[in-house]
């Protein structure tokens, strides 16, 4: 497994198994089938309310907990310095680990300074391993990342072969803070990854898939991936992806099928942002 070194040294696979939308009764099987298979970063979030199932398949997998890299994320109703706290102690006790290897705010909402500062203190006593954020649009980082005493490690957002997230690297780069990729293969409102004739043709010629295809090249440009399936014939395609490199002529032709460059989800749109804060908040 490849893997990048984040800005405080800690090493991370390069892919991972995400759990979003993995049902609670569901969970544990599907992680122990991609720890099995051979994946060592498993991404969940509180508002999943999967991280128990991700706890007792770690727990009953045999795998040394030192070669796992478990991510989890801080719902925005747990948000202020007090519910983070708690929250996080919480998150350990689910996921029955006595630290979490990379740990982000989940919304770019509500009061997220005083759930930094909650982090930044797991951080400290060694709870968390890592610190970042999640769905924070370029603005709404440059904002949060230049008032934060330490710096995001990972800005974690939906990017994939059709949705590249171009704009945002030079503002990631001026922090030393490295890009995760949800929805690598689509999902929410994507779709032609796995059909796309580019991905396909250029697949042939590595007897790979489209799909893995579409991993490579994010894998490729130091993009964390965490794709997500309940089958474990595709969890291992999904990992079978780097026993070969694409050349600069193919990851130029990828680049190309760029369809939107901030995601198909806008985060700053006011009815989103009210539905959370209502909702949520």
């Amino acid at each position: 497994m490849e893997k990048i070194k984040l800005s405080n040294g800690i090493e991370m696979p390069l892919l991972g198994y995400g759990v979003f939308q993995v049902s609670p009764q569901e969970c544990e099987r599907c992680v122990s089938d991609a720890l099995s298979a051979g994946y060592r970063l498993i991404d969940t979030a509180q508002a999943y309310q999967n991280e128990e199932g991700v706890g007792a398949a770690v727990s009953k997998s045999g795998v040394n907990r030192d070669d796992l890299f478990l991510v989890t994320k801080v719902w925005i109703s747990n948000n202020g310095e007090e519910k983070a706290a708690a929250s996080i102690d919480e998150s350990l006790r689910k996921l029955q680990t006595d630290y979490i290897d990379l740990l982000l705010i989940h919304q770019a909402y509500g009061d997220v300074f005083g759930t930094w500062r909650a982090m930044e203190k797991a951080y400290k006593a060694g709870k968390v391993r890592a610190i970042g954020v999640s769905n924070f649009q370029e603005a709404r980082f440059f904002d949060f990342a230049h008032y934060v005493d330490i710096k995001p490690m990972v800005n974690q957002l939906q990017c994939n072969a059709l949705i590249q997230q171009q704009g945002i690297q030079a503002v990631l780069n001026d922090f030393g803070t490295r890009m995760m990729a949800w929805g690598p293969l689509g999902g929410q409102g994507v779709d032609g990854i796995v059909k796309s004739e580019v991905l396909a043709e250029i697949g042939s010629s590595h007897g790979k898939s489209a799909a893995q295809v579409a991993l490579r090249w994010l894998t490729q440009r130091g993009i964390v991936a965490i794709p997500k399936s309940t089958h474990r014939e595709r969890m291992e395609q999904n990992l079978d992806i780097f026993d070969f490199t694409l050349s600069q002529g193919e990851m130029d032709r990828i680049a190309a099928l760029n369809r939107h460059d901030t995601g198909t989800i806008n985060f700053s749109d006011m009815q989103f942002v009210k539905y959370l804060i209502e909702t949520y908040g």
